[in-house]
């Protein structure tokens, strides 16, 4: 059942790629991949069906959602340059915890930590709020949030600590 929703996520954020940004659609779409992302962990752990499979389709499932609403924000809204700087810096971070973690464990690992899922809510409820808070400082509160999760990830990664979700 819970990759049967993450699934969901999937399918919602490729149809995003065929509304226009911002229109009732475009943001039916959105909350319902961001409802499913917060349901189908919630309910792998409550019917004891958590699987190593389940949290790489998970992964699979933000980084489809995130690149999609990517393509199609992007060129609607201006990004200062120093948070584009910023957003790559933490790009570059999470690559970094990627090799890590693929040379220390030999394999990707991929920390669902709190900081991470604090996150994830955060880069969620971004869009949803652009049209009442300026992105340079909801932009810097959700970096400097994902700034600390990458290097909390990455330390975990290499101490070799598990997730503590």
């Amino acid at each position: 059942m819970a990759n049967i929703i993450t699934c969901i996520r999937i399918i919602c954020s490729i149809i995003l790629l065929f509304c226009p940004v911002f229109s009732p659609t475009f943001y039916a779409l959105y909350i319902a991949a961001g409802v499913s992302d917060m349901l189908d962990g919630a309910i792998a752990r409550k019917t004891s069906t958590v699987s190593e499979f389940g949290s790489k389709l998970d992964t699979v499932a933000d980084f489809v959602m995130v690149t999609l609403c990517l393509i199609k924000l992007l060129p609607v809204i201006h990004i200062p340059t120093w948070l584009l700087i910023w957003i790559i810096v933490i790009a570059v971070i999470k690559a970094v915890n990627l090799i890590s973690g693929y040379v220390t464990r030999k394999k990707i690992v991929v920390l669902h930590t709190i900081m991470n899922k604090v996150t994830g809510i955060l880069l969620f409820v971004l869009p949803l709020t652009l049209k009442i808070i300026d992105l340079k400082y909801s932009g810097a509160i959700a970096s400097a949030v994902a700034t600390f999760a990458a290097i909390q990830e990455g330390h975990m990664i290499r101490t070799e600590k598990q997730s503590v979700l």
